[in-house]
């Protein structure tokens, strides 16, 4: 990622402690009021593994957040919505006493990509962070041990449960439509004056490092 003003970056991995004390120094041991996740995983069309996938990534984001948001925080991630949502709903409804589905007018109508916003941060009663624990991996009511005290909560994470969650569509109704194709408005004008209007703007920072460079490459050597 290329530096930004004002912005300090951490490269880490985010199911590592070590990368939580990161962030935590960097607010001089206090925690955050808002963690964002918008992290994905290359999408392989298979749209049962791309959700589940993206779950896990969601439950990685939550993981460390339980490290370093502070009480009464606001969490925000991305998710693709399935037939498996509510379970993960349901366990994010363990941490958060309201959790909201939203999307964006800048989101596709064709795609199943959402995000989840998770406010008002509590940790159930007796329940220690820990990133050794694997948070990835919930077991649910039947397989639940005695000693797994936090695991007693308002809301279960098992399958089949149902949480209601409320989904809100953001932005403008009357704005452009992310699925649509628009044309220009040339009536009235010369094509001097269009071609002073419409001016290819290249984008204030490109990709560093993409992973689709070599072949780019490939296709520019051949013409």
């Amino acid at each position: 990622m290329a530096p930004l003003d004002g912005v300090v970056q951490l490269q880490g991995d985010i199911t590592h402690k070590v990368t939580a004390d990161e962030i935590v120094a960097q607010f001089h041991g206090q925690k955050a009021q808002l963690v964002v996740s918008d992290g994905a995983p290359d999408v392989l069309g298979l749209h049962d593994l791309d959700e589940y996938l993206q779950a896990q990534l969601v439950l990685a984001g939550l993981n460390i957040s339980l490290q370093i948001l502070e009480d009464g925080g606001t969490f925000v991630a991305k998710l693709f919505r399935g037939k498996e949502v509510s379970l993960l709903y349901a366990q994010l409804r363990r941490f958060f006493s309201k959790v909201t589905c939203a999307k964006p007018k800048t989101s596709r109508n064709s795609s199943f990509e959402s995000f989840v916003v998770c406010q008002h941060f509590h940790l159930p009663k007796d329940f220690v962070p820990d990133m050794e624990r694997n948070l990835l991996d919930l077991r649910y009511n039947e397989e639940q041990e005695d000693e797994d005290t936090w695991y007693l909560s308002d809301v279960t994470a098992e399958r089949g449960v149902c949480v209601d969650v409320v989904f809100m569509g953001a932005g403008d109704v009357f704005g452009y439509d992310a699925d649509q194709s628009y044309p220009l408005d040339e009536e009235g004008s010369t094509a001097t004056e269009r071609a002073a209007e419409y001016v290819h703007q290249e984008p204030l920072q490109k990709p560093i490092n993409p992973p689709y460079a070599n072949a780019l490459k490939k296709q520019q050597d051949k013409h």
